[in-house]
C-alpha cells in the first residue's frame, strides 16, 4: 500500500537517507572522484541541514511510502523567484526523488501533482526547476506536464561541472 503525507521535522532522517540513495542511483556514475560525489552528499543530505530546512515556512517537503517503507521525496520552496522568472509570486520545485525500485509505480507523477496543487493553492503564478541536460527522462517527464525550457545554468560540484536546463510551468 503506498501512501504520501507532508513531512515534518522527524522526517529527517528519511528524507536524507532517501538523498543520499537517490542521488546517488541517478548521478552516481557522473562522478571521476568518488570523494567529490561523498562530500556532496554530505553536505546536501546532511540530516540537521534537512531539519533546519523542514523548519522554514516557504519550504514544504512530502514523502511517500510503500508498504510503510519511505521511498521517494519531494521538496517545493513556495518564494523562488530565479534570473528568468523575478516575479515575487513563482514557486521552485527542488526535489523529487524516488528509488529506481519504484520509479514504475508513478510515485513522482503523484509528488509533483501534490506540489504542484499547492504551489497554485499558495498563490504562485509559475513554478520553476532546474533538471540536468543529460537527465532526457526526467525532461521528457516535465515536458509531458507542461513545462517548458526558459534557460540553462551550470553547477559545480567538486571537479565536476555539470549543465542544466531551467524550466517552468505558468500556472495563469
Amino acid at each position: 500500500m503506498e501512501h504520501i503525507r507532508q513531512a515534518s521535522t522527524e522526517d529527517a532522517q528519511h528524507i536524507s537517507r532517501l538523498g543520499r540513495i537517490t542521488f546517488t542511483e541517478a548521478f552516481g556514475h557522473l562522478f571521476r572522484d568518488a570523494n567529490d560525489l561523498n562530500t556532496y552528499l554530505d553536505t546536501t543530505f546532511n540530516a540537521e541541514k534537512i531539519t533546519d530546512s523542514l523548519q522554514k515556512s516557504d519550504n514544504l517537503y512530502w514523502i511517500a511510502f510503500s508498504d510503510e517503507r519511505p521511498v521517494g521525496y519531494a521538496k517545493l520552496k513556495l518564494r523562488s523567484s530565479s534570473e528568468f522568472l523575478t516575479s515575487e509570486k513563482v514557486s521552485q520545485l527542488q526535489k523529487i526523488y524516488v528509488l529506481n525500485d519504484f520509479l514504475s509505480m508513478k510515485i513522482g507523477k503523484r509528488l509533483q501533482d501534490i506540489l504542484l496543487a499547492k504551489a497554485r493553492e499558495s498563490g504562485a503564478a509559475a513554478i520553476w526547476l532546474s533538471v540536468l541536460n543529460s537527465n532526457q527522462r526526467a525532461i521528457g517527464f516535465y515536458e509531458k506536464n507542461d513545462f517548458r525550457a526558459i534557460g540553462s545554468h551550470q553547477f559545480r560540484i567538486g571537479r565536476e561541472r555539470f549543465d542544466f536546463t531551467v524550466m517552468s510551468k505558468q500556472f495563469f
